[in-house]
């Protein structure tokens, strides 16, 4: 039932039910009455079909990128590392990893500097870290 009520619910940016999408026409609920008459060509129905689904993916596309300019729109540009760089290391979520710094109140806010061994994407890097950090070498740019 979960399932039924899930693909007859009309979708907010293709204004059709998930069914309607891919089968051409609503379910039935069994209760209407059966249509008397002859069944559409297979030929029309199938290009009523491909017709809404091409009007869904258009509408699919633009919601998309609707989506993209508002996230993007409060990003800012990322900084660019190169190999060699020193970062120093925020201790936001280091403070339980850092081995002998168990006083929250008395661990600094930014440790460091570190050397940038590699880049590994244009969010991560891979830090030159001391043995008393115990976390993975490779770090987001937001801990920086």
């Amino acid at each position: 039932m979960a399932e039924f009520a899930y693909n007859n619910k009309v979708h907010i940016g293709t204004k059709v039910s998930l069914f309607k999408a891919n089968q051409g026409q609503d379910p039935r609920m069994g209760f209407e009455m059966k249509k008397k008459g002859k069944y559409e060509g297979a030929e029309k129905f199938a290009e009523k079909i491909r017709s809404m689904q091409e009007e869904a993916k258009a509408v699919l596309q633009k919601v998309q990128e609707d989506m993209k300019r508002y996230v993007n729109r409060e990003r800012g540009e990322v900084e660019e590392y190169m190999v060699g760089n020193l970062v120093l290391l925020s201790t936001k979520d280091l403070k339980y990893h850092m081995v002998g710094r168990r006083m929250e109140k008395f661990t600094e806010y930014f440790v460091g500097p570190y050397r940038v061994k590699a880049i590994i994407s244009s969010n991560t890097i891979e830090l030159d870290l001391p043995s008393i950090i115990r976390i993975h070498l490779v770090v987001n740019v937001s801990w920086i």
